[in-house]
């Protein structure tokens, strides 16, 4: 209940109101505002450190920088050291980077390495050795500190090693998720050591939580950078327990790893520029596709989660799912048409099909006709904007909670279970109920397909939103439905992220909404249609915003989902 007690609320209010979400929020009072800069996270301690870092003469990198290794000690759960991630920045001489540094399939991985005897045996995927992809963060982590950083990369890390030396305490939610998973823990003798008790007990709310060779770890990648990780003692570590635990991650995949600078997927909508990850995100294809659709329609006269607004966004999402489903995969190894599912005849065309009287349903509904197209869980994500007016978004995770539960003797951290997001048999849905197809196989070296979506939002060349979210393929529509929250219905930064949502993925054909987001009305109205409807139970999404007013005004916004933080001056 003391998890989701605040969306409830929020929720309560929404789907009641017959005045609008500013009216409604007015009367709660929740909107965070900062004049200079401004850090929003999954966690208080992570926050803090990023402000700290802004405050002695960082900028906007620097405390993304500060934040990931932060969030790698006081987070295990998703932030981490051991998985991958996506970096979307925007800087104050008007130049857009989007950095890659996902992790990818070891040299040994094969096409179906998760098939016995001709089926597909998801554990393989999820919760085995062989569940892992070699690790980017450090690499993204320390590419971006040494183009972009005004600060040296031991000074961004200190805090770090210092929050893992010395320990902190654990919030009440903190020592429940250790709690919960302990019996996945005690599989595996290191993750015994560090994220359980000695005594069998279970932790409790204000435990100190000590991580000595985390500190260690973070203090060799300090002192040797990328090298700190990637050769040496710990890449030592890694390759010992990979072959312990019958992993396949060895000196030459560590060796062989390399984060990527790319080029931002770019739209526009409603006189702003969103600059999006591009593959092998499918966000930025999936967000842009989505928001051409909608171009011909008037949504704030539809109204916030009207049955109408409902309906269309819904359609919207199904055939951008199916794409992405069909088109997506690492660009590195397929030919995305990328120019074609963001054009304006494409997108219209996909919706021909579209009907304001019935829902489409989604076994009847293909991806699009591109000729020349040929093939060749757990996350979190934080938004920074500094005095000058840069900005970072970074989503980060290693796929499940605790990834595959499997840690780095000696090392400290956990590894990620990232192959699952391959199509680990094309057709097969993956832990997340996505189906997805040949382009995206397994195949050494390839990096699999994500859902994760940091967003840097300009207008007139100037940060306006700062977006991102947590929550495997719902990610996509959170950050969708976030931005229109803020630029059709006017909402700020903590309307915009507490407001209710609701998922369509395509496979399968399901509307889901969050208990109390859609009123019992609305829900008629849907099902008459055709929909679907189906109470979720997770949160659609977590995310942690930031949005910048006609003020000048930093607004911070924190998902009551979550456990987030803003922190700024």
């Amino acid at each position: 209940m003391r998890l989701f007690s605040g969306i409830a609320i929020i929720c309560i209010l929404f789907t009641g109101f017959i005045s609008t979400p500013q009216e409604v929020f007015a009367q709660v009072g929740w909107t965070k505002t900062y004049d200079h800069a401004v850090v929003v996270t999954g966690n208080k301690i992570a926050s803090r450190v990023g402000k700290k870092i802004l405050k002695k003469g960082g900028n906007a990198v620097d405390a993304a920088v500060a934040v990931q290794f932060a969030m790698a000690v006081t987070q295990p759960r998703a932030g981490n050291i051991g998985g991958g991630g996506f970096m979307v920045l925007h800087m104050k001489d008007g130049s857009n980077r989007a950095l890659d540094f996902r992790e990818k399939a070891p040299h040994k991985a094969s096409r179906n390495m998760y098939i016995r005897h001709g089926k597909y045996i998801p554990s393989l995927s999820r919760d085995s050795a062989i569940a892992s992809g070699v690790p980017g963060v450090v690499a993204g982590m320390a590419k971006a500190e040494k183009n972009y950083g005004d600060l040296t990369l031991k000074k961004v890390i200190a805090p770090a090693i210092k929050l893992a030396k010395n320990g902190f305490r654990l919030t009440w939610f903190q020592a429940q998720m250790l709690n919960r998973n302990a019996a996945s823990f005690k599989n595996y003798k290191a993750s015994t050591k560090y994220f359980t008790k000695a005594n069998g007990q279970p932790y409790h709310e204000g435990d100190l939580f000590v991580q000595k060779d985390l500190a260690k770890t973070l203090k060799r990648i300090a002192r040797h950078g990328r090298a700190g990780f990637y050769s040496g003692k710990t890449a030592n570590l890694i390759v010992k327990e990979e072959k312990k635990q019958g992993g396949i991650i060895d000196h030459q995949d560590l060796k062989n790893y390399k984060s990527i600078w790319r080029n931002p997927v770019q739209a526009t909508y409603h006189g702003f520029h969103l600059h999006i990850m591009p593959a092998p995100s499918s966000g930025g294809v999936a967000i842009a596709q989505m928001l051409e659709m909608l171009k011909p329609y008037d949504l704030k006269k539809l109204g916030f989660n009207s049955a109408k607004y409902v309906h269309l966004l819904t359609e919207v999402m199904r055939r951008a799912f199916a794409d992405r489903a069909y088109f997506m995969g690492d660009p590195n190894f397929v030919n995305i048409p990328r120019d074609t599912l963001l054009s304006k005849s494409y997108n219209r065309n996909r919706m021909k099909s579209f009907s304001w009287n019935h829902a489409t349903r989604s076994r009847s509904l293909s991806h699009g006709n591109i000729p020349s197209f040929h093939v060749s869980r757990q996350t979190t994500h934080f938004s920074i904007v500094d005095s000058a007016g840069d900005a970072v978004a970074v989503t980060t995770t290693l796929n499940g909670f605790y990834g595959n539960h499997i840690s780095i003797g000696g090392a400290g951290f956990l590894m990620n279970n990232e192959m699952d997001d391959f199509a680990s048999k094309p057709g097969k849905p993956n832990m997340y109920g996505l189906i997805q197809g040949e382009a995206n196989a397994i195949r050494p070296g390839k990096r699999m397909l994500s859902s994760m979506s940091p967003t840097v939002v300009t207008k007139n060349n100037k940060v306006r939103m700062v977006l991102g979210a947590a929550g495997g393929p719902m990610i996509i529509n959170t950050v969708l439905e976030t931005f229109l929250d803020l630029s059709v219905f006017g909402m700020n930064a903590q309307q915009a992220i507490s407001a209710p949502r609701f998922h369509n993925q395509w496979m399968p054909d399901t509307l889901y909404y969050e208990k109390y987001g859609l009123n019992k009305d609305t829900r008629r109205r849907l099902k008459a249609l055709g929909h679907h409807l189906k109470i979720s139970r997770y949160n659609i999404g977590v995310g942690h915003i930031i949005y910048i007013n006609k003020n000048g005004k930093r607004e911070g916004g924190v998902d009551p989902r979550g456990n987030g933080s803003a922190e700024g001056f």
